[in-house]
């Protein structure tokens, strides 16, 4: 992993000196990434970066002024995606984005269609080819030219936001898979007879996602309160090459939650308590066994040396899980949903749900277990209204 500075987002350190990002506005209005280093120290960089933005803006702004109304609406999205929006958004949602403007969008629309003159009824058509990429093509399209345009009405480009005005395209709505009783009890049989059962329970009784899971360290839980403090994930940072969506760089790095409600403290079943303690004790004997080449992070969920595992390791094993004993696939998020499903069926408030699960808001919980609550065929048998399986 790089090593960032702490205290200056935008310096990093790299064979032998501190580094910061450039961009160069290019003449179709993309723009292209580089980096310049020979900084002693974080804030020398930090200090360069912050004048070399303040010219770039300058720069930008001048050419906006004299060249604005004349801009096209494909030459303004490459130029608000790469240097408005990509700025403040976190890189998976970047990769999304990007995916959704080069691949569903830019194909859709006219190269000389200007800015200044996009009516709702024209992008109303554009978004309708969009659609036919895929089931929830429209609605992302119409999302990020919402955005799109929020901003060029905010910098005087245009008039008015024509987006609010198309046609709306639905949300593909979220599928729940839920084990009966009888499943989960196979599940967590075999699970718990594999590396991965603690993880597995963290997910399914504590309703982590993936990512709070890979980043759980041994001193977030309070061993005497039987608490824990969900307080970051490791996520994958993807750096894309310029103007597409090929990946140039993966790293691992830890981020706060997805949301600030994703800050929360949980109290901690017994079965995971149990399991967190012999997983204590693997560790520590690990760290024994590999000596100097142990990279001590304090991780839970490691690797042998201490490094985390990849992003796609847990659910690599819940599917061999259920390949293996004959189970409907699942997985970490559904393992996720069911927790949350439990919940409502022990009649648990959709506050106190929303809460445990670090939702931003109980809006987003009630869109994603409407089905659930409202369903006609009641989860009543599931687990027989056990929240933990009797494995003996």
């Amino acid at each position: 992993m790089d090593k960032k500075s702490k205290k200056c987002p935008h310096a990093f350190y790299e064979r032998g000196s501190w580094y910061h990002r450039t961009k160069i506005l290019q003449e179709d209005y993309s723009v292209k990434y580089g980096k310049t280093g020979g900084f002693s120290s974080d804030v020398e960089a930090e200090k360069d970066y912050e004048k070399h933005i303040k010219e770039f803006n300058q720069s930008l702004g001048s050419r906006l002024t004299t060249q604005g109304a004349d801009i096209s609406l494909k030459d303004y999205l490459i130029y608000w995606y790469q240097s408005i929006f990509s700025e403040r958004i976190v890189s998976t949602t970047e990769y999304l984005s990007a995916y959704v403007l080069y691949t569903f969008l830019l194909p859709s629309i006219d190269n000389d269609v200007k800015l200044r003159t996009i009516s709702s009824e024209y992008l109303d058509e554009v978004l309708k080819k969009a659609s036919r990429y895929c089931e929830s093509a429209g609605n992302k399209s119409r999302e990020l030219l919402y955005i799109a345009f929020k901003d060029a009405l905010s910098e005087r480009m245009i008039n008015d936001n024509p987006v609010p005005n198309t046609k709306k395209y639905p949300r593909k709505k979220p599928k729940i898979y839920v084990l009966n009783k009888d499943q989960i009890r196979t599940f967590l049989a075999a699970a718990k007879q594999r590396n991965w059962f603690l993880e597995i329970i963290l997910a399914l009784y504590l309703g982590l996602r993936k990512g709070e899971i890979r980043g759980l360290k041994f001193n977030d839980f309070n061993f005497e309160e039987r608490t824990v403090h969900i307080q970051r994930q490791l996520a994958m940072e993807m750096k894309l090459q310029s103007g597409g969506i090929e990946v140039e760089k993966y790293q691992l790095v830890e981020r706060d939650p997805k949301t600030e409600k994703s800050n929360r403290f949980l109290r901690v079943p017994t079965i995971v308590m149990v399991e967190l303690e012999k997983r204590k004790q693997r560790v520590l004997t690990q760290k024994i066994q590999m000596g100097d080449r142990y990279q001590d992070n304090d991780y839970v969920c490691c690797q042998k040396n201490g490094l985390p595992h990849g992003p796609h390791s847990l659910n690599k094993e819940i599917r061999v899980i259920c390949e293996n004993n004959s189970l409907p696939h699942i997985t970490v998020h559904g393992l996720r949903h069911m927790f949350a499903t439990i919940l409502l069926e022990r009649d648990v408030s959709i506050a106190k749900i929303s809460g445990m699960l670090g939702h931003s808001s109980v809006h987003t919980t009630f869109e994603y277990y409407l089905e659930v609550m409202d369903a006609d065929k009641k989860i009543v048998e599931f687990m027989n209204r056990e929240f933990i399986p009797d494995l003996e």
